[in-house]
């Protein structure tokens, strides 16, 4: 088995017993047993069952969720909203994303590892946000950082409370909103 393949049989590995079990189920044992890669190698790509588990997530999602350039802002976060919105079609995503938000809460060194992800998926949307600000179609003096927020915050607190669905139809209307928002910086104080 060629190296790259074996790196990606671990990976695809880590997220199948993720999505089956969630972070608890999953060990490096699991996972070597499951992709057929040694427990040795495995454990001399990652250094731990966090930084393995994000890798694999992030490549996964990434797959799922690329980086949308149209050249028009609006059709971009449409395009990237309706995707991540989408998670919901899938019950064993969305246990896993749950369980990943609550081991971040739980756990310190897993805390570490997710932050790098989540710092990943945030990076998409401020390569889409600094883009429209250099297309003139957002304000040059725009928080991306608090664009970015404006856009992950709905989803997390729907998936995480259910006080109101995450609905990937809702998406379009979601962007418009936010970009309302955007255009119309408050007054100064």
């Amino acid at each position: 088995m060629r190296s790259a393949d074996a790196h990606d049989d671990a990976l695809r590995a880590a997220v199948q017993i993720l999505e089956d079990g969630g972070y608890a189920a999953i060990t490096i044992e699991r996972v070597a047993a499951r992709s057929g890669v040694a427990k040795s190698t495995i454990y001399r790509w990652w250094s731990s069952k966090a930084e393995l588990v994000m890798e694999a997530y992030g490549h996964l999602v990434a797959e799922r969720m690329p980086m949308p350039d149209s050249g028009r802002l609006a059709e971009d976060l449409t395009t990237f909203v309706t995707a991540l919105y989408r998670v919901v079609e899938h019950p064993t995503r969305v246990r896993a994303l749950r369980g990943l938000m609550a081991e971040a809460q739980l756990d310190p060194a897993f805390a570490e590892a997710f932050r790098g992800w989540v710092r990943s998926r945030r990076d998409v949307l401020a390569v889409v946000f600094t883009r429209a600000i250099d297309r003139g179609e957002l304000p040059a003096g725009l928080d991306v950082d608090h664009a970015v927020d404006l856009v992950f915050g709905p989803f997390w607190y729907r998936l995480l409370v259910e006080h109101l669905p995450v609905d990937a139809a809702e998406a379009p209307a979601h962007v418009r909103r936010l970009l309302y928002g955007l255009n119309d910086a408050p007054p100064e104080s």
